[in-house]
Formats: structure tokens, C-alpha cells, sequence
């Protein structure tokens, strides 16, 4: 693999995954190759159990793959780097125990990093994400989407190069994942952070991306990539557009016939 040390670039070549326990084997990806240039929003669909979610497990280093490399910035990805590569996931995963900010903060604990430091950047990343106001709340006092905008800036306090994202919105109202999909656009268009989403709707794939990447039924491969070549900023109306639609339906009879 010829390594691209900008910051935020995303490198994936040959990577397979084959899960083996007992008697059982399950082929989960096969053979995807592709490059993410920095500051890019890709976006990650396929049918059910085509292997997103593990191919993210393995783009943020949960999990290792039978074969291939995987690099951002230019170095391997050997496990678990959140100030490099920060992650969102399905569920906000707060602790109930603490306030809003100190959720934020508490990876910034873990590196026993200052109180006054931590403070100050737990307080600029809820401020990025809209909740300034509510850094003293508890996460039974904050809505659904609230909640996941605090573990978005938990996901990004440290300042990671690239941001994960495995399906965030889904748990939520349609209202309210529009709302969280131009929120997540503002947040990336200020941070100009690489953005890997994941998600099962192609309607917010194709609103929020650049590039969509449609994966195969398992064992998951890579049998299109698309550029979005829709302008921003974006707007709900454009969903509706003879474009928008086009390619929402090629996406689809690809995913159906796959």
C-alpha cells in the first residue's frame, strides 16, 4: 500500500474479515479496497447483515481483520486511538451518572489530562454541538437527540482526525434525524473533519455524503461507489429533485438485486 500522511485520510486495501467459532465460519467482508481523501463525508449502505457495521468495528479498531491493511494519516490502525480516530454509535451510551459535560469530558480523564483543560474543551465541543446551555444536565433530562449530540462531542473532544459513525440517528423520530442530519453537516462543514457514516437509510446517505460506498450481501464487497454531486449547502426540498431520486433508485436496484 503507497501510505498518504495528510491528516484525516482514510486508506483500505484488501481488507477480509472471516469470523470463526467452533465449527462455524462466517465470511462477513471480502477483498474491499477503497481511499477516503481528508475531509471528505462517505457515507456506507447495503442490504441487512452485509457487514457495515463491521467494517466500521474495524475502521476504528475494535476488531481485526483476517487480511489487508487499514491506515489513517499513514499508520496502521492496531486498536483503539480516540484522539485520532473518535466514533459514534447507534446509542448515545452516556453515563447516567453524569452531567452532559462531564460525559464529554470523562476521555479526556482518562488521559489524566487538567481539570481546567478539559473543562475548556468539553466546553467548546458542547458548544460546536448546539448544548452550551445544557452542560450541567443528565442525560435523563436531555431528549433522544440530545443525547446523541452529547456523544457527538464526546466523539470529538479529543480532536481525532476522522470521525466513525455507525447508524446515530437510527433510534430516532424522522423530524428529529433531519434535524440531527443538517446539525451533523454544520459540525463537519466547521470541524472539516473526515466523516465514515454508516446508516440504513439511503435518503440521509445520499443528503449527507459526497460519496456513498454500496456494499454487496455478505460477504460484503464494494460494487459501487457514487459521487454525490449535489450542491451545498443542502436543503430537504432537494430530496425531492429528479437527481436526488435517480440516484436513490440506483442505489436501491443494487442493493435489492444484490
Amino acid at each position: 500500500m503507497t501510505t498518504v500522511s495528510a491528516r484525516g485520510t482514510v486508506q483500505v486495501e484488501n481488507l477480509t474479515q472471516i469470523h470463526r467459532s467452533g465449527e462455524r465460519t462466517t465470511h462477513a467482508l471480502d477483498n474491499i479496497s477503497f481511499t477516503i481523501p481528508a475531509g471528505k463525508f462517505v457515507s456506507v449502505v447495503g442490504p441487512s447483515g452485509c457487514g457495515k457495521s463491521s467494517l466500521l468495528m474495524l475502521l476504528v479498531g475494535l476488531a481485526q481483520s483476517t487480511s489487508g491493511e487499514l491506515r489513517v494519516a499513514g499508520r496502521p490502525v492496531a486498536g483503539p486511538d480516540p484522539a485520532r480516530i473518535g466514533v459514534v454509535f447507534q446509542e448515545a451510551n452516556l453515563f447516567p451518572w453524569l452531567t452532559a459535560r462531564k460525559n464529554v469530558e470523562f476521555p479526556l480523564m482518562i488521559r489524566n489530562m487538567s481539570v481546567k483543560e478539559r473543562e475548556t474543551k468539553a466546553r467548546d465541543a458542547l458548544e460546536l454541538v448546539g448544548l452550551d446551555e445544557f452542560g450541567d444536565r443528565y442525560p435523563h433530562e436531555l431528549s433522544g437527540g440530545m443525547r446523541q449530540r452529547v456523544s457527538i462531542a464526546r466523539g470529538i473532544v479529543q480532536d481525532p482526525d476522522v470521525l466513525m459513525m455507525d447508524e446515530p440517528f437510527a433510534a430516532l423520530d424522522e423530524q428529529t434525524r433531519m434535524v440531527m442530519g443538517d446539525e451533523l453537516l454544520r459540525i463537519w462543514e466547521r470541524t472539516g473533519k473526515t466523516v465514515v457514516f454508516v446508516t440504513h437509510s439511503l435518503t440521509e446517505a445520499i443528503y449527507l455524503s459526497d460519496h456513498v460506498l454500496v456494499l454487496s450481501a455478505r460477504p460484503g464487497r464494494i460494487i459501487d461507489r457514487i459521487d454525490i454531486d449535489l450542491p451545498r449547502p443542502r436543503t430537504f426540498e432537494l430530496t425531492s429533485s429528479a437527481e436526488f431520486i435517480q440516484i436513490r433508485n440506483r442505489i436501491w436496484e443494487q442493493i435489492r438485486t444484490a
